[in-house]
């Protein structure tokens, strides 16, 4: 059972977690010789202590359920140390008993993996949003869908913006997949306002959208929050003629970006017309 003092420090988890986490990196890993003469894994406590810039001796404390309680700085120097990501850094606030620093804003840093798999991808449409649904990167198929990106201002290409150009009264909105999609992705949008606190992107855009859509400040003022997940899509294309497609949303943990795919159902006629299309050497280059 864990310990915990009266500022909601829980001393044994925190010792088991920084030893966890010092046991999973080697030197290399954070710019240090390897040496030689290792009986164990990971990082030394006095390597954690050089790169958090403390004692080894505060250190030692730490993983030994002894010592202060560490400070806010000490915090952060360590989660730098040990090269934790965002969700490992709030819970190693938390268990230190303090509330986690503010969250920095929507990554925007696509990397190359993640362009190189969309690239791959030649008969399936996908693309890239941060949270707040600006395009980051798409494949080549996808411009028939979110056209081609090269020739939009990088401030526009925004999916969410692009859905509440239409007019409440537009006969889009009479279509109740549409219908459905748009509220799945006003609330994905509000749970991102709440994971970014005060982001001047995000408050920007929710703004923009309360003054020039009635039917967005409707759907916001509902509150829903929801991290979007799959939904099967129906488009009405104006050269391709009718597509019904699985519109999967995968989530890429370490930026909080979501892979858009659609997703075509073997040997269905939306299928042929991706085949097809993805064939064609006359599209855009991405």
């Amino acid at each position: 059972m864990s310990t915990a003092n009266g500022s909601g420090l829980r001393r044994d988890e925190l010792a088991a977690f920084l030893r966890s986490r010092r046991a999973r990196l080697r030197p290399g890993d954070a710019g240090l010789p390897e040496g030689i003469g290792r009986r164990t894994p990971g990082l030394r406590r006095q390597e954690v202590a050089q790169l958090a810039g403390m004692s080894i001796d505060y250190y030692i404390r730490l993983e030994q359920r002894r010592g202060p309680h560490p400070s806010r700085q000490v915090l952060l120097a360590l989660a730098r140390a040990l090269m934790l990501n965002r969700d490992e850094r709030e819970y190693l606030f938390r268990i230190a008993g303090e509330n986690p620093p503010a969250t920095a804003g929507p990554s925007r840093e696509v990397t190359a993996g993640v362009r190189h798999l969309i690239d791959s991808m030649v008969e399936t449409p996908a693309y890239v949003v941060d949270a707040k649904y600006d395009v980051l990167a798409w494949n080549r198929l996808a411009t028939y869908f979110v056209g081609d990106l090269t020739a939009v201002p990088e401030f526009d290409r925004n999916t969410i913006r692009w859905m509440f150009r239409r007019p409440a009264n537009d006969q889009h909105w009479e279509d109740a997949d549409a219908v459905r999609f748009a509220r799945s992705s006003v609330a994905d949008l509000r749970a991102a306002y709440g994971r970014y606190p005060g982001d001047l992107g995000i408050e920007e855009l929710v703004t923009e959208l309360l003054a020039s859509s009635s039917w967005f400040a409707e759907l916001w003022a509902d509150h829903d929050v929801e991290v979007r997940r799959r939904i099967v899509k129906r488009v009405a294309h104006p050269e391709v003629g009718p597509l019904e497609f699985e519109c999967q949303v995968l989530h890429l943990a370490d930026s909080d970006q979501r892979m858009i795919v659609y997703v075509a159902e073997p040997g269905s006629a939306t299928h042929d017309t991706f085949r097809r299309l993805g064939g064609r050497a006359d599209l855009p280059a991405a």
